[in-house]
């Protein structure tokens, strides 16, 4: 029975280590440079064009390539989009809900009504979801994170 149990004992060590690997894109994410994801949405044209870490659970990735994730900032702000080219780096679909810590460039784009239609109408196409374009009112400022390197925890 003690070999029984030293046994069981062994093997959940070892499925919880796997459990808790990271896995890392490109470069892995720099820790030193992690500045607070809520914080960096509430005012992103201070981060604009400059180097940062931000971590957050991922709330949904690109079906198609894994090309994107879309990060939480948490529910009073707007969710950053984690992109790169496609094929650069493939983020899993099964990746959904770890979290996620990427160093890059925060870039922003302006977009008109027209082109803030499009794009919502091209991400609600590609997660399968309904969308109204007369929904759209305004334009929109599209903040996208370009990585260099990114970590993802169990």
């Amino acid at each position: 029975m003690k070999t029984l149990r030293i046994g069981i004992t062994a093997i959940l060590a070892m499925a919880s280590s796997l459990t808790m690997a990271d896995t890392q894109f490109g470069s892995g994410a720099q820790m030193d440079q992690l500045e607070d994801l809520s914080q960096v949405m509430q005012a992103p044209k201070d981060y604009s064009n400059q180097t940062i870490t931000v971590k957050g659970i991922i709330k949904e990735v690109c079906h198609k390539k894994g090309c994107w994730m879309e990060l939480s900032a948490g529910e009073q702000y707007d969710n950053l989009i984690v992109k790169v080219k496609d094929g650069d780096m493939v983020f899993p679909i099964s990746a959904r809900g770890k979290t996620a810590y990427a160093t890059g460039v925060l870039n922003s784009t302006e977009l008109n009504i027209k082109q803030t239609q499009a794009y919502l109408a091209h991400r609600a196409e590609e997660n399968k979801l309904e969308f109204d374009p007369t929904s759209v009112t305004k334009g929109m400022t599209l903040y996208r994170l370009k990585p260099t390197g990114v970590t993802i925890s169990d």
